[in-house]
């Protein structure tokens, strides 16, 4: 019986063992066991047998290590942002990914930030400067984003502080949570930073400028100073052409004006009118009435 046992099961096993060595793995079976020895038909049949006495497996070959659990081993050995980057593991949402509304974008860029302002049109636009470690800005969020889900009118912009710094101090955006509002021609409208503590800033705001008006000029957007730092951020992307100063529209009747004035310096004598030649007639008279007279 032990010898039928080492040819129809121990020599396969330990082949198998092979196999998984050179395969990466690693067998749970010793390559030498007390008791017998690997080299074929050298082994002690007593001790085989009170080694196949204790098992509980009847001296069936038993797999206990696949190549999929070796492949989970290395995984596991794997740096958790190295599995999150390539895509391993999903990534969580962060604050200001959750409860987002259709209304709401993030900024990408500068030339992003100018084209949503300028494509906009009439809708009022709220500018929302945050920070991933601002503990103000993270409590806020999920005020706004109900804000955004009753006014789905009104367009919200948000600008991660943390990945447009440069741009930021382009704008002058030194405190955070900071809010700036923008509408069709007018152009910035307030700008402020609250808390959950001041937002009544923030319901006024939108509550004074979410009511329909219509723009009788093209959208503004950025100011023009603004837009001239950005272009001068070489951090930045960004061109801008300044617009041609134009000359302001004169009047016709002051030009008529301006064109009648006399130059102080020069020499001319306005004529004495009507009315002082009179007066002076009518005191050289009385004067020689006096002397008569006398």
């Amino acid at each position: 019986m032990a010898e039928v046992l080492g040819k129809a099961n121990l020599f396969p096993t330990c082949s198998y063992s092979q196999e998984k060595n050179l395969e990466g793995g690693a067998c749970l079976i010793p390559k030498k066991i007390s008791g017998f020895c690997l080299e074929k038909n050298k082994f002690s049949s007593l001790k085989l047998k009170s080694l196949a006495s204790r098992s509980d497996f009847n001296c069936q070959r038993v797999v206990f290590l696949e190549k999929k659990n070796m492949n989970k081993r290395r995984f596991s050995q794997v740096p958790i942002k190295a599995q999150i980057q390539t895509g391993l593991i999903s990534r969580g949402q962060k604050w200001w990914e959750k409860g987002l509304q259709s209304n709401m974008k993030e900024v990408t860029s500068a030339q992003d930030l100018v084209d949503s302002l300028l494509n906009a049109g009439d809708k009022l636009v709220v500018v929302d400067f945050f920070s991933p470690g601002c503990g103000g800005c993270k409590a806020l969020h999920p005020k706004i984003c109900q804000f955004a889900e009753m006014n789905p009118d009104v367009q919200f912009l948000q600008v991660n502080y943390e990945e447009h710094k440069s741009m930021c101090y382009s704008l002058n955006v030194h405190v955070l949570p900071f809010f700036r509002f923008y509408r069709g021609a007018q152009g910035r409208v307030c700008s402020f930073s609250c808390t959950n503590a001041t937002i009544k800033k923030f319901k006024d705001a939108l509550a004074k400028h979410t009511p329909d008006q219509c723009s009788l000029g093209p959208t503004k957007g950025l100011e023009e100073k603004e837009l001239l730092a950005l272009s001068a951020n070489k951090d930045l992307p960004f061109d801008y052409t300044p617009k041609p100063v134009q000359p302001t529209p004169v009047p016709v009747h002051e030009e008529t004006l301006v064109a009648k004035q006399v130059p102080s310096h020069s020499n001319t004598k306005l004529p004495l009118s009507v009315q002082t030649t009179s007066l002076t007639q009518r005191d050289s008279e009385e004067k020689t009435l006096v002397g008569a007279e006398r």
